[in-house]
């Protein structure tokens, strides 16, 4: 089955992510029993998490039941599939269970593993963040869609860099990241997947980190891309399929800090 045009998919990307609200909001900010999916360390896990998750799987298989699925909780369905539906549904659960509205839903969708849409919605502020085949969007509930537009700012020392926490960061990626913090003119530390989409809003110029799977980068790929930037590794490959992430708002600030961490 292939793919719709632009805006009846991007329907259907709104549709996903008011799905996944049902899930989410009415969790948001109230007591919740708090799994822990590793031993000997800290990844929670919530009802949100996977109710939101099964709701997303719901609609894609009534819509596109041959397309493959990659998702957080519930791991792959039909893995050789040329269309690839890659979920998140919470990306930022301790920013969720800490009552932070920093924490988003992400949608990915590749083409033979090539990013071709994906949007973050973060239904408590009511923005939602699009970007199909290099058309991004920020919506912000009651308001007109914003055009993305990545910042001009193109000297490391003039930019601000944000990271999820420094403890993304082991020996000898610590040492790598550090050097662009101390090049840059402001670091900040949280957000999650809010990070990138405010990098593809202007507001952000860099977005250094770790260990990403799959589901934390693969909806941001096409926003970032939508607004003027650009996603990498830290050697300057392809992201799609997470490990160093080096987002950036435009090209000469990408060189420069590529430079450091690749050093």
């Amino acid at each position: 089955m292939s793919l719709p045009p632009a805006p009846e998919l991007s329907k259907f990307l709104d549709q996903l992510c008011e799905a996944a609200a049902l899930q989410t909001m009415p969790r948001f900010r109230t007591p919740l029993s708090i799994d822990n999916k590793l031993k000997g360390d800290f990844d929670p896990v919530t009802e949100a998490d996977q109710q939101a998750e099964k709701a997303i799987r719901t609609l894609l298989e009534e819509r596109f039941p041959d397309h493959g699925i990659v998702g957080e909780e519930f791991g792959v369905t039909r893995a050789q599939a040329r269309y690839q539906w890659i979920i998140d549904p919470v990306d930022g659960t301790r920013a969720f269970i800490s009552g932070l509205p920093v924490w988003g839903t992400l949608i990915g969708l590749y083409d033979n593993g090539r990013p071709v849409a994906g949007v973050m919605d973060q239904p408590f502020t009511g923005e939602r963040y699009v970007g199909i085949e290099g058309q991004g969007s920020l919506r912000v509930r009651g308001s007109d869609p914003l055009q993305l537009q990545t910042s001009s700012v193109s000297q490391l020392h003039e930019a601000t860099l944000m990271t999820t926490s420094p403890d993304l960061f082991v020996s000898p990626t610590e040492q790598q990241f550090f050097k662009v913090q101390q090049e840059v003119k402001l670091s900040r530390y949280g957000c999650d997947c809010y990070a990138y989409c405010l990098l593809a809003a202007g507001h952000v110029d860099i977005v250094v980190e770790s260990g990403l799977n799959i589901y934390d980068i693969a909806a941001l790929i096409p926003i970032i891309e939508a607004g003027g930037g650009l996603v990498t590794s830290w050697s300057g490959e392809d992201a799609s399929k997470g490990g160093t992430i080096l987002a950036a708002a435009n090209h000469e600030l990408h060189r420069q800090a590529m430079e450091l961490l690749a050093s």
